[in-house]
């Protein structure tokens, strides 16, 4: 197990009332962490903030937080906060997103703004709130960030979720690379790649669990081991897609900048039987 992950150390989860967020925060609170929660879900937070106390076996090591990620004074509050009853942040989770349904790239800006504002906006302030003090205090921990394989291989169909997990990659790589250079420096960050995921954010539209589907347990079973080894690009399974699908669908995302391709060529009828033979090969 890491050295950031264990008793008495402290991890700070938003978007941790239900899904990853609230795995993730089983997982540290059964290690004998103090686990903060965030998110703006207030019903959630307090039946969530139940159940990890009992986990935990005690009020103490566990704590609430309302809070909209998008807003910047909101997540300085919860870092204030965090950092007032546990005196140090050892894993930063900036786990909180937003599903959202756009129409063409030119159109659904109020809808695009609102997705960009939490899903990079929201990791965003979490960094820029947490990480000076957590730098301050020297001791080893974690940065991770959510990101999507939508991120990596950006689907047509909904471009303003593409584009704000686009922006979480390339921030998150940037802090790694800050991190790595840095003398003594005792963080590290890390990209969290969910597959698919039967979560409430997706069972809002599809009432049933597809087969395929991992659950929340599988996937976090998945990243723990990843951040043990010091994993940055945390790509998950699902049933549908083993890594070696998505090596082949991400090798083929960038032959389209290699090979001058038309954009996104893998959904293009003229590459149709091309892809399917190079997923073949």
């Amino acid at each position: 197990m890491s050295n950031w992950r264990k008793t008495g150390q402290t991890a700070v989860i938003t978007g941790g009332a239900s899904g990853l967020g609230l795995e993730a925060a089983r997982r540290f609170a059964a290690a004998g962490m103090n686990v903060v929660i965030a998110d703006r879900d207030e019903s959630a937070l307090e039946t969530a903030n139940a159940e990890l106390i009992e986990i935990a076996g005690t009020a103490a090591s566990i704590m609430s937080h309302i809070c909209d990620v998008s807003d910047a004074e909101q997540v300085a509050a919860l870092r204030d906060e965090a950092f007032s009853k546990y005196g140090a942040v050892h894993c930063l989770m900036n786990n909180a997103g937003k599903g959202t349904r756009v129409g063409a790239p030119w159109e659904s800006l109020k809808e695009l703004k609102q997705t960009m504002a939490v899903n990079l906006g929201g990791v965003i302030n979490g960094c820029h709130a947490f990480i000076p003090k957590m730098l301050e205090g020297g001791q080893a921990g974690v940065v991770i960030n959510t990101g999507s394989k939508q991120g990596i291989t950006r689907p047509p169909g909904n471009y303003a979720y593409n584009l704000s997990k686009v922006g979480v990659l390339a921030y998150t790589e940037s802090i790694a690379n800050a991190f790595a250079t840095m003398a003594d420096c005792q963080l590290t960050a890390h990209l969290f790649v969910p597959g698919f995921v039967y979560t409430p954010m997706i069972s809002k539209h599809i009432p049933e669990k597809p087969p395929f589907a991992w659950t929340a347990e599988q996937t976090i079973d998945f990243m723990l081991p990843c951040l043990d080894r010091g994993d940055f690009y945390i790509l998950c399974p699902d049933d549908e897609a083993p890594r070696s699908v998505d090596e082949k669908r991400i090798q083929w995302n960038a032959d389209d900048i290699i090979k001058n391709r038309r954009a996104l060529s893998r959904w293009h009828p003229d590459y149709k039987d091309e892809f399917e033979a190079f997923m073949k090969s």
